[in-house]
């Protein structure tokens, strides 16, 4: 500032200062006429939307507004006019390569030393990462809500059929109990990695984990990485295979073995499928004296796998290959458990991330 005869005035250099602050600033900050040329153009507008300041200035602000959105300056110019500034709000700007930009504009009035309004400033703030962030949580909201109906609906399957082949009410409430914990951890791997899948060997590692004897389970096959559905049937196909080897099979044997391998075939069609096959074995002594509890309380509730069906039976026969659009075989002999899927490989893996190194695992 200059004081001259009393008189303070503002100097070049504070102009300058100004010129350098909308230059440098972070948003587009343009200048136009009341006829939509425009008369200002910062780095930053160039940054956004492409275009030069010597291709901008002297060109119609039309050229950044889509065809279909142009009566919005027609309406700008009609509030500028009548000195209104105009508040913050969202739209969409073109780009010189044509691609659309969202923005978020703020418009004021710019006045002459005589107080008349000669134009507009325009700041205009790319919000494309906002945009895109809030289209992400909205899509996760979505896929939240629709896990969440899913997850009560095999929460209230899992009541009615637990209950029709249970008379003890400690019994069910244990039962329950447990297969709810066990879609809870399903769920924890998912939400760990943003429902993005989670791999094969931890998902069995987690439901296998609470019945202990892990140096007795040994795992073969690529490494896979699961979409959500099969992340939930697979879990509750686990689940129920390791609570019944747990109580009348080989991880309640002396010497008893559970072998869990998993493959990638290609099927008729080129088309390729997963394979996988779980297959306990334990010792005749065991074998022979679960034998009559694994009919009653097991797999089967009476006789074997023909007569009624135990929930087991159930998830493995029917819920979980259905879900995955393949098929499923269960075989119990003395002293032995297997249980075979097959499914297309697209229902069961994350697109592009199923690798075919074999690894050996053990719990």
């Amino acid at each position: 500032m200059t004081k001259i005869g009393g008189i303070i005035r503002q100097d070049a250099s504070a102009d300058a200062r100004l010129a350098a602050i909308v230059d440098s600033s972070y948003d587009a900050i343009i200048g136009k006429d009341l006829n939509s040329i425009i008369t200002d153009w910062n780095q930053a507008a160039e940054r956004v939307f492409g275009y030069s300041a010597e291709e901008a200035i002297g060109q119609s602000i039309l050229m950044l507004i889509p065809d279909h959105m142009q009566n919005e300056e027609s309406e700008i110019i009609a509030r500028i006019r009548g000195g209104e500034r105009i508040p913050s709000f969202e739209t969409t700007r073109r780009r010189k390569d044509g691609s659309l930009v969202a923005v978020s504009l703020t418009i004021s009035p710019i006045k002459n030393s005589a107080g008349d309004i000669v134009g507009a400033s325009k700041i205009a703030r790319d919000i494309t990462a906002a945009k895109e962030s809030e289209r992400r949580i909205r899509l996760l909201m979505r896929e939240v809500n629709h896990r969440v109906k899913n997850q009560f609906a095999v929460i209230l399957s899992m009541v009615r059929e637990t209950s029709k082949r249970s008379t003890d009410p400690v019994e069910f409430e244990q039962m329950i109990r447990s297969r709810i914990m066990a879609l809870s951890r399903s769920h924890d791997l998912l939400v760990t990695s943003e429902w993005a899948g989670a791999s094969l060997f931890d998902l069995i590692q987690e439901h296998l984990k609470p019945f202990g004897h892990e140096e007795r389970i040994s795992l073969s096959g690529p490494l896979l990485t699961l979409q959500s559905n099969a992340v939930q049937n697979l879990g509750m196909a686990f689940h129920e295979l390791g609570t019944n080897s747990a109580k009348y099979g080989a991880l309640a044997a002396e010497g008893g073995r559970v072998e869990i391998t998993w493959k990638v075939e290609a099927g008729p069609e080129a088309q390729r499928r997963f394979h996988l096959l779980w297959h306990e074995t334990s010792g005749a002594t065991a074998s022979e004296a679960g034998r009559n509890a694994a009919d009653r309380k097991g797999f089967s509730d009476r006789k074997g796998f023909a007569d009624r069906k135990g929930f087991g039976t159930v998830v493995l026969q029917r819920v979980a290959p259905q879900s995955l659009s393949g098929s499923s075989s269960l075989e119990r002999a003395p002293g032995s458990v297997k249980w075979e899927l097959d499914a297309p490989l697209e229902a069961i893996v994350v697109p592009q991330l199923g690798a075919e190194d074999e690894t050996d695992f053990s719990l």
